[in-house]
């Protein structure tokens, strides 16, 4: 049967980041979010009722409701791929947080899981579908640097251990500046270059033991269980090369920083981790840059369950898609086995890079 109509759309996972969702789901014309769950059925109901939602209650409550099409997965990155199947059989697509999952092989099988089933995955970062990048990549596609040839990224900050009040799992396994960050900067570089090939790391790791800075923790200590350090080079399939660090131990931050460079000029974009910020372009032969004022959504976390939901009532790609964000994973976990290893480490996967969001593109205008 053919839906027409808002997408009916449930949460599972009432933590601190559903609220950004919840706020922007809740105004899309588009979509209907009908039902929020949680282990914690005292969080659940508390989130629905902050923003409107109808019903709240269990997973297997949601899950068995005929008239929600998207499950938008907010759980912790260690069951993102148990609950993302959980979703499929129930017959539902899949928008998760990222990591879509923290190997290779988890991953895949989710995606075959959907695929043998009719149904999607679509995964997080969906900040690249904001205004702030998609401007930079339409600048890119209409030649404003030329032919794109290189990149340089960079997430420099002294780590969250200052400020996070319970900071263990983002020093743990499946986590670290790597796969913590690096999804905003990779995923950026797929959009701009396509699919990556290869790739050749090394990392460190500054201390290990941490001490949590502030809130009602602070001075309790933790062992740090990953490199908190990595320096990649990634070659891309059509030639191009990214230089790229994550790091949660330089005592100057400078984060936030993508600059990508081509035959006819540099441009520097904005924040990958934000939905807006106008881009830097620099060319030859000009003593002075212009600045690319940003047009497009900025409407945040959300906007790709929205791009997700018109996709399917299209029989269109949607953008921020699973398979996106598998290739960007394999590539996260080639420079952590490239970092170990000593050795150029082949990216396993490959996709059709992204097309750009056309520059009308609004997420609460009602369309289906």
């Amino acid at each position: 049967m053919t839906r027409t109509g808002p997408v009916g759309v449930g949460v599972i996972g009432a933590g601190v980041i559903s609220g950004t969702y919840l706020e922007n789901m809740t105004a899309f014309a588009d979509l209907e979010v009908l039902f929020v769950a949680d282990l914690d059925l005292a969080r659940a109901q508390a989130q629905a009722e902050a923003y409107g939602v109808a019903s709240h209650g269990t997973v297997d409550e949601l899950l068995a409701r005929d008239d929600i099409e998207i499950v938008v997965n907010l759980t912790i990155p260690a069951v993102h791929t148990e609950v993302g199947e959980r979703i499929i059989a129930a017959g539902k697509h899949v928008w998760s947080e990222k990591p879509l999952a923290l190997d290779h092989d988890s991953g895949a099988a989710l995606l075959a899981a959907a695929s043998a089933a009719g149904l999607r995955v679509a995964c997080a970062p969906d900040t690249v579908l904001g205004a702030g990048i998609q401007t930079a990549m339409r600048a890119i596609q209409r030649g404003d640097i030329g032919e794109p040839l290189t990149a340089t990224t960079m997430f420099h900050v002294p780590g969250p251990d200052a400020w996070h009040p319970n900071p263990e799992f983002l020093f743990a396994l499946g986590a670290g500046p790597l796969f913590d960050m690096g999804p905003y900067y990779v995923t950026t570089l797929v959009h701009a270059f396509g699919s990556a090939s290869r790739v050749g790391a090394v990392s460190s790791r500054s201390q290990a033991v941490r001490t949590i800075g502030s809130g009602p923790r602070a001075g309790v200590e933790f062992p740090v269980q990953v490199p908190t350090h990595h320096a990649a080079v990634i070659s891309f399939e059509g030639g191009q090369s990214a230089q790229s660090t994550f790091s949660f131990q330089n005592a100057l931050p400078r984060a936030g920083f993508v600059e990508i460079s081509g035959t006819d000029g540099t441009l520097v974009l904005p924040d990958p981790n934000t939905f807006e910020g106008d881009s830097t372009l620099w060319r030859f032969g000009h003593d002075e840059p212009t600045t690319i004022p940003a047009t497009g959504s900025t409407y945040g976390r959300g906007s790709g369950v929205l791009d997700l939901a018109r996709a399917i009532r299209a029989g269109v790609p949607e953008r921020a898609s699973g398979a996106v964000a598998a290739h960007v994973l394999d590539v996260l976990l080639a420079v952590s086995a490239a970092a170990e290893t000593g050795q150029v480490v082949d990216v396993p996967s490959s996709i059709p890079k992204p097309v750009p969001l056309p520059e009308d593109w609004n997420p609460a205008t009602a369309t289906l």
